[in-house]
Formats: structure tokens, C-alpha cells, sequence
């Protein structure tokens, strides 16, 4: 398959304990207890935007075709979600980057780990990509060392380059 093959109809990612998913309105109230807990955006030097403060924006607007995948991450326990993670700014559908947030209860519990790995596997598995890469704040351990587990290498750092809507020192790792 391609990546032109989801630009309709996103993928559904099942690992042992998760399921990455494409979001809908009825993840409206799981949303809604952490997209707005602003110690997500620490590195990322913003605090939650309006959507991610009231979630039910998110659903307001007809969803466009895109090449990028913006999925849910959700327990298989009760389905609901506890995290994100995205595959964008595809280039020549060979490269992209990928980013993933969980929320705070959910963290240093391996669903990081789980996720990315799966996302990953996904992308060489079913896409034609063959570089998946990520820019990570140099303060943020935590990521990094998840970065590292999942098999990222870090490749090298860019001073005060622009992450989000933050200048800050920041690695690349693919």
C-alpha cells in the first residue's frame, strides 16, 4: 500500500494494549480531561489552543483529505483516549516526521513506547516511507529516552531552531 491509499481512510493500528484510531466526536469527553492540562505543552513553550481547551471544536469542521496521519491513541480496556500521535509534513512520500503526546496519568507506563513502535512499524510496513524522524526539546529526558527505546538514534542538534512555537535548542532523531 501507499500513503496515498489513507488519504481517505486512516489506518487502525491494534498493539497488545492500544489502539491508534482516527478521533471522533464521540472522544469528546476523554478529550476533554487532558488536551487542556498545560503541562503537555512544557516543551513546546504555548499553552493549549482554543480546540484543545474545549475538544468539541476539533469535530466542528468538515475533515479535509490530508497525506498525514493524526490518530488517537486509545486503551483497549475502555477505548478511551490517552494520548496522540501524528506522522506529518510528508516529503516525496519517503519522509515525515512523527510527534506523540500522552496524557499525564498514562505516562512511564510503556504506552509511549507501544504506540511509537507501532506507529512506526506501520509506516515501513505499509507505506512506501523509509525515514520516520522526530525533533525533541533537549531538556525533555523523558521523550528521549523513549525515543531511544523505541530504536531513534539521535542524529544531531539544531540550536535555537523553531519546535511548535518555541526557539530552543532541540535534537533530531530518526
Amino acid at each position: 500500500m501507499a500513503i496515498s491509499d489513507y488519504i481517505y481512510e486512516k489506518p487502525v493500528i491494534k498493539t497488545e494494549r492500544l489502539i491508534l484510531r482516527p478521533m471522533s466526536s464521540s472522544d469528546i469527553p476523554a478529550l476533554t480531561q487532558w488536551l487542556s492540562d498545560s503541562e503537555l505543552y512544557t516543551y513546546w513553550r504555548k499553552g493549549p489552543s482554543r480546540a484543545e481547551k474545549d475538544p468539541k471544536l476539533l469535530f466542528e469542521k468538515q475533515e479535509r483529505p490530508v497525506r498525514s496521519f493524526h490518530l488517537g491513541i486509545a486503551t483497549k480496556e475502555n477505548d478511551h483516549v490517552v494520548g496522540d500521535v501524528y506522522v506529518f509534513q510528508i516529503q516525496n512520500n519517503r519522509m515525515a516526521n512523527v510527534a506523540i503526546r500522552i496524557r499525564r496519568p498514562y505516562q512511564s507506563n510503556g504506552y509511549g513506547k507501544e504506540s511509537l513502535l507501532a506507529i512506526t512499524r506501520f509506516c515501513f510496513t505499509h507505506t512506501e516511507l523509509k525515514r520516520l524522524q522526530a525533533e525533541v526539546d533537549i531538556r525533555n529526558a523523558a521523550s528521549w529516552q523513549m525515543m531511544e527505546k523505541c530504536g531513534y538514534i539521535r542524529e544531531g542538534r539544531i540550536r535555537q531552531g523553531k519546535m511548535v512555537n518555541s526557539w530552543c535548542d532541540l535534537d533530531t532523531a530518526s
